[in-house]
């Protein structure tokens, strides 16, 4: 299966020297969450629970990284906040993950597990070649159960028609439904995190084979800091 390929924006590399970004494209089936699937995801929300508090989702290294990187480029993560931290502190106060569908709850295991702020699209509805920069001033972009969101200066990945994710909301345009054949997850890793980021790789290909039964897909990462196999 061949992957998209990202080209980081100068206005971010300058910025982050080591950014990296590891991404998955897998071809898929894209169903209601199944007993198997729940029963895994509690699993996971029991497990995480006990240690999680305010205090400890700030000091999460990845949640930590990915925060800085906001400030770094001039947004609040306070208000605009990455879209891990806000999926543990949904599990510090008791809710839960949410059930959308089996790809999309296969992704936020892997955020909750992991820290990274993992957007996930739909491949098809991606025009042409894809960039990740920063956001602009009034840009138009409609986030996922958020509406119109402000995305000036929150890191951006961009396709021919324009912005369709950042690192705190997937967009409406390119949100994974039952018609999704080609699944995109991408990785952000504004630091130099090569042993987190493929452990996070990893266990995503896992999930996806054994809960989400994916057959095809094409793994690696893209930008400067790469340290496995970049994606062609």
């Amino acid at each position: 299966m061949s992957a998209l390929k990202i080209d980081i924006q100068p206005e971010l590399s300058d910025l982050f020297p080591d950014l990296t970004i590891g991404c998955i494209l897998a071809g898929v089936e894209v169903t209601p969450s199944d007993g198997e699937l729940k029963e895994e995801m509690q699993e996971l929300c029991d497990k995480l629970v006990p240690d999680l508090t305010p205090e400890s989702i700030r000091r999460h290294p990845v949640v930590e990284m990915t925060k800085n990187a906001y400030r770094k480029m001039g947004k609040d993560p306070n208000r605009y906040r990455p879209a891990a931290e806000s999926l543990l502190r949904r599990l510090a106060s008791g809710k839960g993950l949410y059930h959308v569908n089996n790809m999309v709850d296969i992704l936020n295991m892997v955020s909750v597990a992991t820290g990274f702020s993992i957007g996930g699209y739909d491949g098809d509805k991606i025009q042409g070649s894809v960039t990740f920069g920063l956001g602009r001033n009034q840009e138009p972009y409609r986030g996922i159960g958020r509406g119109e969101l402000n995305i000036e200066n929150l890191p951006v990945f961009r396709d021919e028609t324009g912005a369709f994710g950042t690192s705190t909301s997937d967009s409406v345009r390119t949100m994974v439904t039952g018609d999704t054949r080609k699944f995109l997850m991408v990785f952000p890793a504004f630091e130099k995190m090569d042993e987190p980021l493929n452990g996070a790789l990893e266990y995503a290909e896992k999930l996806l084979v054994e809960l989400g039964g994916v057959k095809e897909m094409t793994v690696g990462w893209q930008g400067k800091g790469a340290a496995k196999k970049e994606l062609q």
